[in-house]
């Protein structure tokens, strides 16, 4: 979709169109699920989470500066549709200190064949915790100090739950190359996502 295209459509959801609306979920559907897949644990919950953040973007479109990729506010509101949607969890699930980290010891994850949906299968069963400050952290980019601010925790209790996820991300990749392969021609290798388990916490 073209940005005179976009623009168009954008126009029309200000003035409640149906029409634009649809064109504007459909458009952004798959990039939308995507991030939400990330935050839920089934797609069931990320649909719920979804069209929740949809029902935002659409009310809220008037907050939108159109001198901006529209791509990247619609991330946004995502993102933050997602924590609200689970912060009475998580509100009880920030307990971790980062002194009572449980280090699982260096090693390296093995050179194994995934699919892009057993990676996020592996996200998914994160504790949600620990998932939540995953994406933000290395997904999304945000800092440790942004997501403290973000989520109404400490600096050191973002990096604790991101060092726990990633050793828990660890364990599962290695318990992956343990099971039997498909063949070459059914998956690939998924550089960029086991590069983000690799990455060393600084903290």
């Amino acid at each position: 979709m073209g940005e005179a295209e976009l623009q168009q459509i954008l126009a029309g959801c200000l003035k409640n169109d149906r029409k634009d609306q649809k064109a504007l979920y459909k458009t952004f559907y798959g990039f939308a699920m995507g991030i939400c897949l990330r935050y839920a644990v089934n797609r069931y919950e990320a649909s719920e989470v979804m069209n929740q953040g949809f029902y935002k973007v659409f009310t809220k479109l008037d907050q939108y500066d159109c001198t901006k990729p529209f791509k990247a506010w619609l991330g946004r509101v995502m993102i933050n549709t997602a924590i609200n949607y689970y912060r009475s969890n998580l509100k009880t699930a920030y307990t971790d200190n980062i002194d009572d980290m449980e280090y699982a010891g260096n090693y390296d994850l093995p050179d194994h064949k995934l699919e892009y949906g057993d990676l996020l299968a592996m996200v998914q069963k994160l504790p949600q915790a620990y998932r939540t400050v995953f994406n933000l952290y290395a997904i999304e980019g945000y800092t440790h100090e942004e997501i403290g601010v973000l989520l109404g925790i400490s600096d050191g209790t973002s990096k604790s739950n991101l060092f726990k996820a990633r050793e828990k991300l660890k364990k599962m990749v290695i318990a992956a190359a343990k099971l039997p392969r498909a063949s070459d021609t059914d998956t690939y290798y998924a550089t960029g996502a086991i590069d983000v388990i690799k990455l060393n916490v600084t903290l």
